[in-house]
């Protein structure tokens, strides 16, 4: 069953590579539970099938980086991209994508969120195995308020733009 609009996260867990180490944070990779990452936040999420493919990287993870400051000027207080890499592999995709601080760059390594969102995708066609669709969504206290899914192969509902225009 897909997640719709006013259905609650499921639990779930998130890796995220940190540079940096601080008294709550290691460096390197570190798991957190999607619910207490949302609990009072708005938060934009973007699901994407690749670290370092074509679109993700030409346009979906940029788009977001672009319009980070306007998203956070309506209210949003983190943006997340989700796909289906290891936090390794996240960290290194967010330096290159200078999302450093301004995009959290989470892994879901074994689809096991996606799958829970029923937003996961079969790519074994092309030697990915188990992906993420390509999606956005509005989270607001862990409850979703936007969902906007792509359809296959296309990157026209899940733009940052689209996200921003929903916010009013």
């Amino acid at each position: 069953m897909t997640i719709k609009i006013g259905d609650h996260l499921p639990e779930g867990a998130l890796a995220e590579f940190i540079e940096s180490a601080t008294e709550t944070c290691a460096i390197g990779p570190n798991t957190f539970q999607v619910a207490d990452l949302t609990k009072g936040k708005k938060i934009a999420v973007f699901g994407l099938p690749g670290a370092f493919t074509p679109t993700c990287s030409a346009q979906h993870v940029p788009g977001y980086v672009k319009h980070a400051a306007e998203l956070k000027a309506k209210g949003v207080d983190e943006i997340w991209c989700i796909s289906v890499n290891d936090a390794f592999v996240m960290g290194a995709w967010g330096r290159e994508q200078k999302a450093t601080g301004v995009v959290r760059m989470f892994a879901d390594g074994n689809a096991t969120f996606s799958k829970a969102l029923g937003l996961d995708a079969d790519f074994s066609k092309f030697g990915m195995g188990t992906r993420s669709q390509r999606y956005s969504l509005l989270v607001e206290d862990g409850v979703v308020k936007q969902l906007n899914v792509e359809l296959p192969g296309k990157f026209e509902v899940s733009n940052a733009e689209t996200l921003l225009a929903q916010l009013g």
